[in-house]
């Protein structure tokens, strides 16, 4: 791959996420049916593609992405995402930061990867539908069970998404819970479907 920030080694290395898996959240189930958990307890997102599970080393990468100044590897991540997408969504919407928190890092993480997919899969991309509207702690510096509170009621949409299929962009899914939450936003401004699609997935610990 020309260009790329990996050597061929280390591109092997990384963990792809097995399959089968649930289609709905990404994790792996016997035979690729929905888990008990979605079926449980629904997603408002429909469909999750993910690429790599989030372990060493693309853990230490996407850090290095997130928080480090990475800034040059969003192309790479976008392009191992798109090569897993098969489906043609109306709009893609990237995971929105809070202001403060895009001024304390300069740029935001998911819309550097949504921008270059919509430029390779020639998709439109909107980078201002979906706002955080509030600054809450960030998720990963909270207990798994505490996520799901902290982001209720996080996002506002801006624009009149009637009709319309959308992919939700973002690095990592870990317990899904902001992505339910924007995914849930998108749907009361309209959207009829809504897929996730994340560079890695987080599995459970056994």
């Amino acid at each position: 791959m020309q260009g790329a920030p990996l050597c061929p080694g280390c591109l092997a290395d990384l963990p792809r996420l097995a399959t089968p898996r649930c289609p709905v959240c990404a994790l792996p189930t016997a035979m690729g049916e929905v888990c008990g958990g979605c079926l449980k307890h629904p997603p408002a997102f429909d469909v999750t593609c993910a690429v790599y599970r989030y372990a060493y080393p693309l853990d230490a990468l996407l850090q290095h992405y997130k928080y480090g100044q990475g800034l040059h590897l969003a192309g790479f991540l976008a392009e191992q995402l798109a090569g897993q997408i098969d489906s043609r969504p109306d709009l893609l919407i990237p995971m929105p930061l809070h202001p403060k928190r895009l001024a304390e890092r300069g740029y935001n993480q998911a819309g550097e990867i949504a921008k270059r997919l919509a430029r390779g899969l020639a998709l439109p991309v909107s980078l201002s539908a979906c706002i955080r509207s509030r600054n809450a702690p960030p998720q990963a510096s909270l207990p798994l069970k505490d996520r799901r509170k902290n982001i209720r009621g996080a996002f506002a949409c801006r624009e009149d998404l009637s009709g319309k299929r959308i992919a939700l962009v973002d690095d990592v899914m870990t317990t899904g819970a902001s992505l339910n939450e924007l995914a849930k936003t998108v749907k009361q401004a309209g959207a009829v479907e809504v897929q996730a699609w994340v560079v890695a997935r987080t599995l459970p610990r056994k």
